[in-house]
C-alpha cells in the first residue's frame, strides 16, 4: 500500500513498540543491563521526566516515556529473539527480572523462556530451532 512508503528512521520498523512506564528511569537502567539495550536519545521534561527515551536492541528501536493520567499501568509483552535462550534469560533474571517461564523447547520449535521486567512487561526469549516460518 501507498500509505506506508514513507521514510522510517534506521531500526524502526511500520508498526514499533512505545512503553509507558511509571518509573522510565528504572526501565532503561533494567533494559540496558539485561537485555544490552543502546540509548539512542532521550528528552526530558522540564521537571526531569522522560519525555521520550529511544533505545535499540539489536537490529529494533523502540520508545519509552513517562506513564501519566489514561496511560499508567499499560503492560505489554515482547517476542525478543536470540541465540542463546538460556544465557540470555539468565542475565536477565541477574539484572531485576522476575521468571515466568524457564527455557524450554516448545511444541512450535522454539526454545522458548519468559521473564517480567520491573515495569511489569513480558519478555519471552526464543531462538527458532528450525530455519523455517511458524505455521
Amino acid at each position: 500500500m501507498d500509505i506506508f512508503n514513507t521514510y522510517i528512521p534506521e531500526g524502526f520498523q511500520t508498526v514499533s513498540s512505545y512503553l509507558f512506564v511509571s518509573d522510565p528511569i528504572q526501565e532503561i537502567s533494567f533494559l540496558k543491563n539485561a537485555f544490552h539495550a543502546e540509548e539512542l536519545n532521550r528528552t526530558s521534561m522540564p521537571n526531569g521526566d522522560v519525555a521520550n527515551c529511544i533505545l535499540k536492541i539489536g537490529n529494533s528501536c523502540f520508545m519509552i516515556s513517562q506513564a501519566r493520567g489514561e496511560f499508567e499501568g499499560m503492560r505489554t509483552s515482547f517476542y525478543l529473539f536470540v541465540n542463546d535462550v538460556d544465557r540470555m534469560y539468565q542475565h536477565a533474571l541477574d539484572n531485576g527480572a522476575e521468571s515466568v517461564l524457564e527455557p524450554a523447547d516448545m511444541s512450535y520449535e522454539d526454545r522458548q523462556a519468559g521473564v517480567k521486567d520491573p515495569a511489569g512487561n513480558y519478555w519471552w526469549i526464543s531462538k527458532r530451532l528450525v530455519q523455517k516460518p511458524y505455521n
